[in-house]
């Protein structure tokens, strides 16, 4: 668990990287990233424009040191999310961030294992890889089969790939804590 004062640091870390990526001057906090946030550690950074999704993009792995997880992706979400066009400095005031740091990959063997608003979830088959954070499912109402089945969707297989198939999708459930900027 971060403390508030992590939290508040990861947000600003982001929102200063997401800047200076767009060609504004934002300086990163002061000092370097000490305790958890220079710990190896994955998250996902969301960016929304009036409410709406702009870009997501995130590591599923802890490799790097949390900060500078986060800093890169937030870049990456605002100029390489392949669904939107790259953002631009205009866009910045009306973008809010949000920060999803991941806790560990845990097997899934049955729908009934997975807590909706508690975990998101990995499909994999294959090459095929696809991500829903544990928020996504609450916000579009889904079940936890309808999420698997959205899951699956997103990585390219079919949607019962989690329950059918020879073999069926990998499927993993993982915890996140979730904060952001205030709309």
């Amino acid at each position: 668990m971060l403390d508030e004062k992590d939290r508040a640091e990861l947000l600003a870390r982001a929102r200063a990287a997401g800047a200076r990526a767009l060609g504004i001057g934002a300086p990163l906090p002061p000092g370097t990233p000490a305790g958890r946030l220079a710990e190896p550690g994955a998250a996902f950074v969301t960016w929304r424009k009036d409410g709406r999704l702009r870009g997501c993009i995130g590591s599923v792995e802890a490799w790097r040191p949390l900060a500078e997880d986060v800093e890169k992706n937030a870049v990456a979400a605002l100029l390489r999310d392949p669904r939107f066009a790259p953002a631009t400095a205009k866009d910045l005031p009306r973008l809010k961030v949000e920060v999803s740091v991941l806790g560990p990959l845990e097997l899934v063997r049955d729908a009934a294992e997975i807590e909706i608003g508690v975990h998101g979830v990995v499909a994999e088959k294959g090459s095929r890889r696809g991500l829903l954070l544990p928020q996504v499912a609450p916000e579009w109402g889904w079940d936890a089969p309808q999420l698997l089945e959205q899951v699956c969707l997103k990585a390219g297989l079919p949607g019962d790939a989690w329950r059918s198939g020879s073999p069926p999708a990998t499927i993993y459930r993982f915890a996140a804590e979730v904060f952001g900027e205030e709309a």
